[in-house]
């Protein structure tokens, strides 16, 4: 049996937090066959975030855990919560659930059972289920297709919140991704491939959350220079453990 810790990055959510981690944990209890544990990555939450958090950790010793990080960015809290873990698989998932929880025990297995170094979701897979604006799906098809034409990489879709990694394979990855924010996943998962660690994509059910706060064309504007960077200013000499 191995461990998995499941990270839930937050920024401001004290509305949405409680019924995340509810959710989470019940389905956790019934269908992950594996030691687990949610932890709460709050980063840089000005509204009472932390207090529920907290709260919960209280109420629930051992199967809910949270870090605190004064500064912003997605890749910044997943970095240090994914650092200071120990379990055996490292996860994360978006506290708005929009991707199907039926997705994540074969996520975990293609890390446990099917020697994968990463796994994750993704939402262009021909098996998938969206549901999502035509912009934003217009957006998603455009940059997936840009990585792929500028990176030589053959992954979908980088940005889906719903990803996997091996203990193994985050020591060697986490200390060479130097994005903070969004691009934080395009880094790690362009790295993977090139670098040779063996990955899976899981076809999964997704809805659009009409209350999302992500500037989606900014995002993409960011991710874009981040592409850049790693286009011309080259990749870390690593290998796959």
């Amino acid at each position: 049996m191995a461990t998995v810790d499941v990270v839930i990055p937050v920024l401001n959510e004290e509305h949405s937090l409680g019924r995340c981690i509810e959710m989470l944990g019940a389905f956790l209890r019934d269908n992950l066959p594996h030691e687990w544990r949610i932890v709460v990555a709050d980063n840089g939450s000005t509204d009472a975030t932390l207090e529920v958090a907290t709260g919960f950790a209280e109420s629930h010793p051992g199967e809910v855990g949270v870090i605190h990080l004064d500064e912003r960015g997605r890749g910044r809290a997943l970095k240090r919560a994914w650092r200071e873990s120990t379990a055996d698989v490292v996860s994360y998932m978006d506290v708005d659930l929009s991707t199907g929880l039926e997705a994540f025990p074969p996520l975990v297995a293609a890390i446990t059972d099917e020697g994968c170094h990463l796994a994750w979701g993704s939402r262009l897979s021909r098996e998938s289920q969206t549901e999502r604006s035509f912009k934003r799906e217009f957006i998603s098809q455009s940059y997936n297709r840009i990585i792929r034409l500028s990176m030589g990489t053959h992954f979908r879709d980088a940005q889906c919140g719903f990803k996997a990694m091996s203990r193994a394979a985050a020591d060697v990855l986490l200390p060479h991704i130097e994005d903070n924010g969004w691009f934080f996943d395009t880094e790690l998962l362009v790295i993977a491939e090139k670098r040779g660690f063996r990955w899976k994509e899981i076809p999964v059910a997704w809805e659009e959350d009409p209350d999302t706060r992500v500037k989606v064309v900014k995002t993409a504007l960011d991710d874009l220079r981040g592409l850049a960077r790693l286009r011309f200013g080259g990749l870390p000499r690593i290998a796959a453990p």
